[in-house]
């Protein structure tokens, strides 16, 4: 006997299927979540788990009404209005930040993430074991292992951008002076207009300047420069 075969008794809907399938996608769900919610990010563990365990308990549903309903049902018309219904909890892990021309976009991995373990939670309530736990291995291993693939790009990046806000009585020379003791090169400056008077508003893109010119030894010092109130990547 197969090892796959050892599952088929669970792809029929039983109490002990049931069970199996809410569990996979707790513990897929879960998987995605952990990392989320590790690095603070607004949909986290809870989160995933929930949105998985709906998604599989929507299309336990729908094999439910095939198999029972007297009428024609389509197993595919819950799962699909998941899909397109995940989209309000997407768009609130979506933050714009910046101002004006400054605007950027963050939370789209985790939208992406929230999105992605719907459709785990649809494979495992559809009984699609396999589907559901190698999406899961996947889905870990991009945000995992690309993320760290990102962070060491933007450390090994010759060119940065960053967003800051400084009070109107600093001169804008100190920021300068911060960037050139760090063994940066001001390439590019752009003021970003705003309604409050008492502080300015600046993108700026920065060059390294040698070998020993460290990202994070700027991005702290800036921060802690007297009269810069706020300081991000841009």
């Amino acid at each position: 006997m197969k090892l796959l075969d050892l599952l088929n008794p669970l792809r029929e809907v039983t109490i002990a299927s049931i069970f199996f399938r809410f569990l996979l996608a707790t513990i897929c769900g879960a998987v995605i979540g952990y990392e989320r919610g590790k690095k603070r990010h607004a949909a986290g563990l809870r989160t995933h788990i929930v949105v998985c365990i709906g998604a599989s308990s929507v299309m336990l549903l729908s094999q439910y009404l095939a198999i029972f309903s007297s009428g024609n049902s389509d197993p595919a018309r819950l799962g699909a209005q998941v899909i397109s219904g995940i989209g309000f909890l997407g768009a609130g892990t979506i933050v714009i930040t910046g101002h004006q021309r400054g605007q950027y976009v963050k939370g789209l991995t985790t939208a992406a993430g929230l999105w992605a373990s719907a459709c785990m939670g649809l494979a495992a309530g559809s009984g699609y074991y396999e589907a559901a736990v190698i999406m899961c291995v996947f889905l870990f291993s991009v945000i995992v292992i690309l993320n760290r693939l990102d962070e060491k790009y933007l450390k090994d990046s010759t060119v940065m951008r960053f967003y800051i806000e400084y009070a109107s009585k600093t001169p804008f020379s100190t920021i300068l002076a911060e960037v050139r003791k760090n063994k940066w090169h001001m390439a590019h400056l752009e003021f970003v207009g705003g309604n409050n008077d008492s502080i300015n508003s600046a993108i700026i893109d920065v060059q390294r300047t040698g070998l020993d010119s460290d990202r994070n030894a700027l991005l702290c010092a800036l921060r802690s420069t007297e009269g810069i109130l706020f300081v991000e990547d841009a």
